[in-house]
């Protein structure tokens, strides 16, 4: 028996997910799980850190989101679902690096336009951005399960519809056991999955490492909600069952329903991301028309060249040599790009009256900089040292200020 943990959330589920990146990878580790997925409520905060992790522990990371997902227009505020719903829950997971940047792409979206209590997307915007992604109908809190628990049966059956109409195969419905009374509802969503032929993971909704980690999820909880621990009106998930089962456990939990355990890992073997880290990645500097056959770094010599002859006048041999070696150290460390982006944003704000000053730190000590105006202090007549902004023998970020 294998299985894969596809519904977590960690500490960046804030104030809610109490589970430590590292210590639930070694969780993982500790049960033989070959995968492990990162779904944290409406960010991609800890996807970064949990692909190290991961990548350090030797099994593969599944990046994901439990995104919230408005009932109508990311943008209407108005639009209440069933139960008077200002968002669903879905559970969205990048299958490859498209889906990796989609993912992204969504979970920048919800925020700067679909924020209404939470970070929200739309049918709209996954519609957009569906390629390269896995999604399950989630929780008791999805859209689903909301139209279930509300009694309408069509309702559910058109919402599972559109979802297989976006994600086609890559679509599936999550059921969950966690000993609460109300979870009676996934038994509807089993029996709707199997009517409309609809392949079912089951997961665990951990929050939690172990069990004895409960209370300090409850404390949680309660600050989250700004109430008391003896407080009986407060919010209670009611269960002691989220935590981070073994596999064992996990067959014990949804007895008759090994295929909905096993699928985790057709899941798993469907993920294939690759994050490249430790190289930069610089948006793509558009070339006007006429210097489109130049490279960035020819068209950032021809610039230079031309800044440094409207600066001094005449080019002699001391203000060539500095100008050439300085672009060939830019060209060595692949920042022609950058050169070009700074130049771009700084004549756009002198444009718009935006002041701008002379030039701070060792960015000064660039000709290039100075030719391309981006700073306004000559380096040759303050013997201001390139190496100290840019340096061969230690290539990092250029940083100006």
């Amino acid at each position: 028996m294998d299985y894969v943990h596809l519904h977590n959330h960690t500490e960046f589920s804030l104030l809610d997910g109490a589970n430590s990146v590292k210590k639930l990878v070694a969780k993982a580790v500790e049960y033989n799980m070959p995968a492990l997925a990162i779904t944290d409520h409406g960010n991609m905060f800890g996807a970064l850190e949990f692909y190290k992790q991961c990548k350090s522990a030797g099994i593969k990371p599944i990046i994901g989101m439990e995104a919230y997902m408005a009932p109508g227009n990311r943008r209407d505020r108005k639009i209440r679902g069933v139960g008077n719903n200002t968002a669903y829950h879905l559970l969205i997971l990048a299958k490859n690096n498209t889906g990796y940047r989609n993912l992204m792409k969504l979970s920048s979206y919800a925020y700067l336009e679909g924020f209404y209590y939470k970070p929200r997307i739309d049918k709209e915007l996954l519609r957009k951005y569906s390629e390269g992604l896995i999604v399950t109908s989630a929780c008791m809190s999805g859209e689903i399960s909301s139209f279930l628990q509300a009694g309408d049966k069509k309702g559910a059956m058109k919402c599972v519809d559109e979802y297989r109409d976006i994600f086609g195969d890559d679509y599936y419905m999550e059921i969950q056991n966690h000993n609460i009374p109300d979870e009676v509802i996934y038994d509807k969503v089993y029996s709707l999955a199997k009517e409309m032929n609809v392949p079912v993971i089951a997961t665990n909704d951990c929050h939690y490492l172990n069990k004895g980690h409960h209370d300090s999820h409850d404390v949680l909880v309660c600050i989250s909600s700004g109430k008391t621990v003896n407080d009986p009106k407060r919010l209670r998930y009611g269960t002691t069952e989220l935590y981070v089962k073994n596999v064992d456990e996990m067959y014990k939990m949804f007895p008759g329903k090994a295929e909905a355990l096993e699928r985790t890992l057709e899941i798993a073997e469907k993920i294939d991301v690759e994050i490249e880290m430790g190289v930069h990645k610089l948006p793509n500097f558009p070339l006007p028309e006429e210097d489109k056959d130049l490279s960035l770094d020819d068209f950032l010599k021809k610039l230079s060249f031309k800044g440094v002859a409207k600066k001094y006048g005449d080019i002699d041999n001391t203000l060539e040599e500095r100008l050439k070696y300085e672009l060939s150290v830019i060209e060595k460390t692949g920042f022609a790009g950058y050169f070009l982006i700074v130049q771009d944003f700084i004549n756009h704000a002198r444009e718009q009256g935006i002041p701008v000053g002379l030039g701070r730190g060792s960015a000064a000590g660039s000709m290039v900089a100075y030719a391309l105006g981006i700073t306004n202090v000559d380096p040759i007549r303050y013997d201001l040292l390139f190496e100290r902004f840019l340096n061969p023998e230690r290539i990092s970020m250029p940083d100006i200020d």
